[in-house]
């Protein structure tokens, strides 16, 4: 693969697998809407360049967790619909609520920072309610549930909040036959009941994560949340592969080789030297390491390690995982410094991808990608939601662009 020279390692990030995973999740869902989650930098892939693919591929949607990743797409010029769904206790939400970003609230305090920032900034906010349908993490107890719709309904009244959205997660929509999806559901329901019967409208119901959209379809209702899938890997590998559910994995980690040589047998490798090559072999540096992102529980283990593809074959990596750099036993095998080595990708040549490197490092695929550092440059390709001279890219505002603090 082309590398750019002048770079060590590189995140390569394909915009155009991004629209077509959103585009493969439309199609499954439809006719309910698609938000697509770039929390965490859209997970590691690149915040702004993703979201702007993400709404060319067909989402009308963008998720975040917290208030600052909703305002950087503001100040990008996205104008589309963004909800940010963790508050924190003193965050200062005027800015958000000023540029129109929907707000999730949880709980009493949440609601009444929401209701002061809607009133210092002189227009209504825009809320999705968080209902705790089993999870036990976010979102408000069904205990809570009745009290915090009364207040609510009061400040609805008073002009002070717009209800958009009433919304829960799922703990275990990857094993969909699970007795905790069937019960989660029938949670939410009761929390929509309640809401009306306190008179307040639920407006977009939303529970599906990325594996509920897939395998979970009476939890689609008017919105899905996909997270993974649009980065092109499946929720639930136990049920299907990306492939199968017309995904492509959009990133591709890979660097070029800093160091080959020759070494004998015995040879101890690595911090520790648990690892020794059992004949003469060559040895050769990658410089990505646990500092990168590369997963250290991914070291050799005295059966296996994450592997790397060179000059078309697939390498293990020969003793620890180091925090700049892995070594890897390529055996008779000819390589020399600069030469291409792809940590994950697609798959598509042969290379490792995200679930193998989680499959190996005991996590799970989330993490490999999110977790890739800030000092791996993340190079993007394709075209998707890219403007060109004179167009407006994919999730501009209409109008003049939001106030937005820098």
């Amino acid at each position: 693969m082309d590398l750019p020279p002048e770079l060590p390692a590189v995140a390569l990030v394909d915009l155009d697998a991004v629209a077509r995973n959103v585009g493969a999740v439309r199609r499954r869902v439809g006719p309910a809407a698609v938000m697509a989650v770039v929390k965490a930098d859209a997970y590691g892939h690149g915040l702004v360049p993703v979201a702007r693919a993400a709404l060319a591929g067909g989402a009308t949607w963008l998720g975040v967790a917290h208030v600052h990743e909703a305002l950087a797409l503001r100040r990008a010029g996205i104008g589309a619909d963004v909800l940010a769904w963790i508050l924190t206790p003193g965050t200062d939400l005027v800015p958000a609520v000023r540029a129109g970003v929907d707000l999730s609230v949880a709980a009493a305090w949440s609601l009444e920072a929401v209701v002061a920032a809607a009133r210092e900034a002189g227009r209504r906010a825009r809320v999705h309610l968080e209902v705790d349908t089993g999870m036990s993490r976010g979102g408000a107890s069904p205990a809570e549930w009745p009290a915090l719709l009364d207040a609510v309904a009061d400040h609805v009244a008073a002009g002070d909040v717009e209800v958009r959205g009433t919304w829960a997660h799922f703990a275990s929509a990857d094993v969909p036959a699970d007795p905790s999806v069937t019960a989660q559901l029938a949670a939410f329901e009761a929390a929509l009941a309640s809401a009306r019967e306190h008179g307040v409208d639920p407006g977009l119901r939303h529970h599906a994560n990325s594996a509920a959209a897939f395998f979970v379809p009476q939890a689609r209702y008017d919105l899905v949340r996909a997270g993974l899938a649009v980065y092109g890997l499946s929720p639930a590998p136990d049920l299907a592969t990306g492939a199968e559910l017309g995904l492509v994995p959009a990133m591709t980690l890979a660097a070029r080789l800093a160091h080959v040589r020759r070494v004998p047998a015995g040879a101890g490798v690595s911090y520790g030297l648990t690892y020794t090559t059992a004949t003469d072999t060559t040895l050769a540096l990658v410089p990505l390491g646990y500092g990168d992102g590369v997963p250290r529980h991914a070291s050799w283990d005295g059966r296996r390690s994450g592997e790397v593809l060179v000059g078309g074959a697939r390498h293990r990596i020969a003793g620890r995982v180091c925090m700049d750099q892995v070594v890897l036993d390529l055996g008779d095998a000819t390589a020399a410094p600069g030469d291409a080595a792809l940590v994950f990708g697609p798959g598509a040549d042969g290379e490792a991808t995200a679930d193998d490197w989680a499959q190996v490092a005991g996590t799970i695929s989330w993490e490999v990608v999110t977790r890739v550092g800030a000092r791996v440059p993340r190079r993007h390709t394709g075209t998707a939601g890219v403007p060109t001279p004179g167009q407006t890219p994919a999730g501009a505002p209409a109008g003049a662009p939001a106030e937005v603090p820098a």
